[in-house]
């Protein structure tokens, strides 16, 4: 019985779609923190030894930066726990993990981008989430295609040049 409840809450579950890199960075930033921990505590330990707790500012810190170290490890452990990994299909549409190149039909200037979930959105390494309006309007979507781009303060339309892996 308990076990059919838990498959039934499983199902209403929302998982975080990203792609494989996305997913392996956070692997990496885990790994990274895991390694960090250990000289954390030490910190705690050495900073807990220097006697009154109350007036201890080492002692706060060094706690502070422990719990702040926790509270990141069990944020990107959810993160992986929840995430569905989505490997794009070879038909030359837009999807999460794709590259398209788009031009604006206002300057005509063009610009490329890489599709990617949520965490991993990064405009400064050309990286917009499948979510954002512009991924939004360019998804499933294929090359020669112009889009209407519904932004918050405006709205304004791209041509879809190229779609790749």
């Amino acid at each position: 019985m308990q076990r059919k409840k838990i498959q039934e809450a499983m199902k209403n579950v929302y998982f975080q779609k990203m792609t494989a890199t996305g997913y392996h960075e956070i692997e990496e930033q885990i790994a990274k923190l895991q390694q960090q921990r250990p000289a954390k505590i030490e910190q705690l330990k050495a900073a807990r030894a220097l006697g009154d707790l109350s007036e201890n500012t080492e002692y706060s810190t060094a706690k502070r930066e422990l719990r702040h170290l926790e509270s990141r490890l069990r944020y990107l452990n959810k993160q992986l726990q929840y995430a569905e990994i989505v490997t794009p299909k070879n038909d030359h549409t837009i999807d999460l993990g794709t590259t398209v190149t788009i031009e604006f039909e206002d300057d005509h200037e063009q610009e490329t981008y890489h599709i990617v979930g949520k965490q991993e959105a990064d405009l400064a390494k050309q990286k917009v989430s499948f979510d954002s309006p512009l991924g939004q309007a360019l998804l499933h979507q294929t090359a020669g295609t112009t889009v209407t781009v519904e932004a918050p303060q405006s709205s304004y339309k791209v041509k879809i040049v190229k779609v790749e892996l």
